[in-house]
């Protein structure tokens, strides 16, 4: 198994308790029969609360999948995944539903809905809680933008904003109801240098103040610094758990 980060962080408060993703021997396969293809193997890894994990590695190397299958966005089928302690692998889909909610996504594409306003595309994430219904969302969804720094922003649909802006409206969205997980999937890759750099500052100055773990995929050199952990993918194997990864993508 790959060993715990030993950088000394807030990690530290939570060194006594069971990691919020826990895998053991975890394989994945594409298609069926004869068309049958492994695209992870043997995966064993251990994040805990509060810690940012950069996860890098060549394009096709399963990086994807296994972000998918942490955040229940399809099933795992051999070994065990556990998500903030609870089995997934061979999970119902309610079971998989209920997962979800309790983790924020970040894409890439942003995945904003067009036809909503920055404020509205940021309410619908609060609207999947119980727990917000009784309570003002529209309140809760503009100091979040405001959060983010869009604060004059929070009734423009989202094809009016920059790409940085529809990435902030995304990190709002993912973070506002204050999920113990966030999972961001090469959030930087339409961004310039700058906007790129101020989108992953802000997500981990937002997890810190909640107390979330992130886990990012990312190609980008630029924003490695601010992982407390790198671990390296490469042909569906995890290969490396450690900060002298930045010489392999050189």
């Amino acid at each position: 198994m790959l060993p715990k980060s030993t950088s000394v962080n807030s990690n530290s408060i939570f060194s006594n308790l069971e990691p919020v993703i826990n895998i053991s021997n975890l394989n994945h396969y594409f298609g069926e029969g004869g068309l049958k293809k492994q695209v992870l193997f043997d995966i064993n890894l251990e994040i805990n609360a509060s810690e940012i994990v950069i996860m890098t590695g060549p394009s096709g190397s399963g990086k994807t999948t296994l972000l998918t299958l942490m955040g229940g966005l399809r099933s795992a089928q051999a070994g065990s995944l556990k998500i903030l302690g609870q089995e997934i692998c061979g999970a119902s889909k309610q079971q998989l539903t209920k997962l979800r909610r309790q983790i924020g996504y970040i894409f890439q594409a942003h995945n904003l809905m067009t036809f909503l306003t920055a404020k509205e595309n940021v309410r619908m994430s609060l609207e999947l809680h119980d727990q917000y219904l009784n309570q003002d969302l529209d309140s809760i969804a503009i100091a979040m933008l405001e959060t983010v720094g869009l604060g004059e922003n929070v009734n423009y649909y989202a094809e009016n904003l920059s790409g940085g802006q529809k990435q902030r409206v995304a990190i709002a969205r993912a973070l506002v109801s204050h999920p113990k997980i966030v999972l961001a999937d090469e959030p930087t890759a339409a961004l310039d240098k700058k906007s790129g750099r101020d989108v992953v500052e802000l997500m981990q100055k937002l997890a810190k103040e909640q107390g979330c773990t992130i886990l990012l995929v990312t190609h980008d050199n630029r924003i490695l610094d601010i992982a407390d952990r790198i671990i390296y993918m490469e042909d569906g194997q995890l290969k490396s758990d450690g900060i002298d990864i930045v010489t392999k993508m050189h």
